[in-house]
């Protein structure tokens, strides 16, 4: 284990440690996808990777970043991180995370393997025509990542903060924000794996 990813792991201990008090926060339900989960991205290894086929019959984590992300994204793939390897291997083995690059210019395939592999080599990197990764945010609901550079050529990039959590038959979806506990995550996954809809919450 790299510093760096040592030092993410601190942070997510500290921001989103397996304390479960009042302020904890969990999933909202939201209607189902459709149509929208159902797409073809390119993995870390070049091959296309179907979204709907390669994840059928598990509990389905969406989240879409980048790898040069200063907070949210180390802070979410390494809460989870945590959480899984924790959880019995009977449901971990049952959740797939996946990981699209709102950044693809700089996240290239290697890249991307490697930052995911700091947190667990299971995670699944994906990217694809920035085009088409907008048409897929816009069609599950999420505001589209926004890259902007300044004059010195420093991208800055803009993007949703929410996991998106799909039950195994994909009937039903919740979102997951920042800020979300590694307690929230060890009490609704193993609820998610068992099709036991995990408690709503009342806030986004």
């Amino acid at each position: 284990m790299t510093r760096a990813v040592r030092g993410i792991l601190a942070l997510a201990a500290a921001t989103g440690g397996w304390g479960c008090d009042a302020g904890s926060t969990g999933g909202t339900e939201m209607p189902a996808a459709g149509t929208a989960a159902d797409f073809v991205l390119t993995d870390t290894q070049g091959q296309p990777y179907d979204f709907l086929q390669e994840t059928r019959g598990s509990v389905t984590m969406l989240f879409f970043g980048f790898t040069n992300c200063p907070d949210v994204c180390p802070v979410h793939m390494a809460n989870l991180a945590a959480v899984l390897d924790q959880l019995p291997s009977r449901i971990s083995r049952q959740v797939t995370v996946v990981f699209v690059t709102v950044d693809p210019e700089r996240d290239t395939p290697e890249r991307m393997r490697e930052w995911l592999d700091g947190f667990d080599r299971s995670f699944v990197g994906l990217t694809g025509d920035p085009e088409r990764v907008r048409d897929i945010q816009l069609g599950l609901g999420l505001p589209p990542a926004m890259v902007r550079k300044d004059e010195q050529g420093t991208a800055d990039v803009g993007h949703a903060s929410h996991v998106m959590v799909f039950s195994k038959d994909r009937d039903r979806r919740w979102v997951y924000p920042f800020g979300t506990r590694q307690g929230d995550w060890a009490r609704d996954i193993p609820m998610l794996v068992e099709g036991t809809p995990p408690a709503q919450s009342e806030e986004l």
